[in-house]
């Protein structure tokens, strides 16, 4: 039994092909590979494209023609290609994985780089729509060769045979789809014409679509009508510039359904692109990613290449016919690699020279982009030292003076504070605003990071985080005698606000109507968030947190003298009265600067109101006893 275990290990196996179920991989393709259907219209202009390329690699002065019809339920394509002989029509259109562009197959030195296929799956897509596949073909390879048929059905069985010579008489290929049940759409003629324009208008070849029922393998009744046009609009003559827009708006409008702001010509002949970016009329999130369409080798590749462009660039569509870049393996997008990428950052640096092109010589329309999309291009300038400065008249931000350029607002202050939300900014604007303290409002998306840029650009600026400090000082200070009489209010206020991190300081600014005024900044909100852990931290930590004790200011509540009802309360006879009455300052302070509340904070918040209700109601209530 070991013997003849061994025997058998050692013995040389027989050689199995593998099976393959082609409803099985059609089903495959339909569900996973392929996004639509609509693929295998570009699979029959796609190899018939193919074919054309190969019969003027080895004969160019033959004619060439592609001719496209359908009927419901049927659709045909011919083409005056290089076609098949019979030994080829096995090998090639029978097995799966194998292109008819490989280098040797048709015995031509024709690369691979002037085909469309790539991937060899040819005519199997066709399955996804057809119970039956009908290729005719005759070489013109070998003139003596006889025309032959192959025929397939999707349960994965086909047929060769060579037919009577005239049966075709020229060199080329006949392909004849016959839909399967519930696929009856796909073959409509309106549709089938429609997918081929989507898909072929850049094709290097004439093509033509006829529409009815084929008469012969030559095509279909009725009057033939073009699918291609080209040149692509970007690459025609026009007898002015401003006659150019007009068309590119016209082209963007037919392609996307709007109309741009704008085109930029996107001409890279190093990397085999040309094409056009359209800037988008209404904003859009820098989080959208856009869908450029991409044709390769005229052939529409994709409608939706998110990868095709930098992220920042989200507010331009883009369209463009490229010999260059791979497609992925359902050939409806792009793979991204090296070449990808380095395109990728060429055509972000010709956006960025549009720009710049604008700035320099065409400013209004500059300022009409930038009041649409300004967040794309802060989102480009804040890793651009050089466009940022480009962009510093025209760039707008929220300032305490109002909506301004960076150049508007640094013309008037040398020193540049700003806040990091926008609940802050609106809590100081006005303050800061009455007082002379230039302020912007960095609570926006790359704000921040632009205010850290802008030193790199003008050094002569300093740019700071706003902080309490900044602010009080800027402030109005009270006379010395009225500090001093309102010096036990003062003690009352701070007593009662220590035990929230808080200290109080009197001064006299605008608007009136504020009574009160929370400031604090990251210094200080760290402090605070240190002492809340020391508060709860066992005797090891609250040793180490203890030796990290900063001397930064603490929080701040300033009080406005110029506000009738802090004099009110400050002539309080009750101290009791009077402390609740600074808590619940304290309380609307802080909830008008719209910051989270610490659990003490709400504690707080809640003593006060409910004091001032029993105040109040004890009030009344020894009124109606002296009555």
């Amino acid at each position: 039994m070991t013997s003849a275990s061994s025997s058998s290990i050692h013995s040389d196996p027989a050689a199995n092909s593998f099976q393959v179920d082609l409803r099985g991989l059609v089903d495959l393709l339909s569900h996973h590979l392929y996004s639509s259907p609509r693929v295998y219209v570009r699979e029959l202009l796609q190899n018939a494209v193919d074919a054309v390329t190969a019969r003027q690699a080895l004969d160019p002065e033959a004619e060439i023609r592609i001719r496209l019809s359908a009927s419901a339920g049927r659709v045909t394509i011919e083409d005056s290609g290089i076609g098949l002989t019979a030994a080829e029509a096995h090998s090639l259109l029978a097995t799966i994985g194998r292109s008819s562009k490989r280098g040797g197959d048709h015995g031509l030195e024709t690369t691979r780089r002037e085909f469309l296929g790539q991937f060899g799956i040819g005519l199997l897509a066709c399955f996804v729509v057809a119970r039956q596949i009908r290729v005719i073909t005759r070489s013109a390879r070998d003139p003596q060769a006889a025309p032959v048929e192959w025929l397939a059905t999707d349960d994965g069985s086909y047929t060769v045979r060579e037919l009577p010579d005239d049966a075709r008489r020229e060199p080329g290929t006949t392909v004849i789809l016959q839909a399967r049940p519930g696929a009856e759409e796909w073959t409509v003629p309106a549709k089938v014409e429609q997918l081929a324009r989507d898909y072929g208008s850049l094709l290097p070849y004439d093509i033509t679509f006829t529409e009815g029922e084929s008469g012969d393998e030559d095509g279909g009744g009725g009057e033939p009508r073009g699918i291609t046009d080209r040149p692509a609009v970007w690459d025609r003559p026009f007898p002015t510039p401003a006659a150019r827009r007009v068309a590119l708006a016209g082209h963007c409008a037919q392609l996307f359904g709007f109309t741009p702001l704008d085109s930029i010509d996107l001409d890279l002949p190093v990397a085999g692109v040309r094409g056009v970016a359209y800037v988008l009329p209404e904003p859009t999130s820098p989080a959208h990613r856009a869908g450029h369409r991409v044709h390769l080798k005229g052939m529409l590749l994709t409608d939706h290449a998110d990868n095709l462009l930098p992220d920042w660039a989200f507010f331009v569509r883009a369209v463009i016919d490229t010999d260059t870049l791979r497609p992925t393996a359902s050939r409806e997008n792009l793979y991204d690699d090296e070449t990808l990428s380095a395109v990728r950052e060429a055509l972000g640096a010709r956006v960025r020279a549009w720009l710049a092109e604008l700035a320099a010589s065409e400013p209004e329309r500059l300022a009409a982009f930038l009041s649409v999309h300004h967040l794309g291009v802060k989102s480009l300038a804040r890793h651009d030292a050089e466009l940022l400065g480009l962009m510093l008249p025209w760039l707008p931000f929220e300032t305490s003076e109002g909506s301004m350029s960076l150049q508007e607002f640094t013309a008037a202050h040398s020193e540049v504070h700003f806040t990091r939300t926008v609940e802050e900014f609106r809590q100081i604007a006005p303050i800061a605003a009455a007082h002379g303290l230039g302020v912007i409002n960095a609570g926006y998306t790359y704000d921040a990071d632009l205010l850290a840029l802008l030193p790199t650009v003008r050094p002569e600026l300093k740019v700071t985080e706003l902080d309490a400090g900044a602010v009080t000082e800027r402030l109005d200070p009270v006379p010395t005698s009225a500090e001093l009489a309102l010096a036990p209010f003062l003690s009352t206020a701070r007593t009662r606000l220590e035990a929230q991190g808080c200290d109080v300081v009197l001064r006299a600014f605008q608007p009136v109507s504020v009574p009160a005024l929370y400031l604090d900044d990251r210094q200080a909100r760290q402090e605070r968030d240190r002492t809340a852990a020391l508060d709860s931290a066992d005797s090891l930590w609250s040793g180490i947190l203890g030796a990290l004790r900063g001397s930064a200011p603490r929080a701040r509540l300033v009080l406005n003298h110029n506000n009738p009802l802090i004099r009110r309360i400050s002539a309080l006879p009750d101290e009791a009265l009077t402390g609740t009455a600074v808590e619940s300052l304290y309380g609307q302070a802080l909830l008008m600067s719209q910051r989270p509340l610490r659990p003490a904070d709400s504690t707080l918040l809640n003593r006060a109101f409910l004091g001032l209700l029993e105040w109040a109601t004890h009030s009344t209530d020894s009124q109606e006893g002296q009555k």
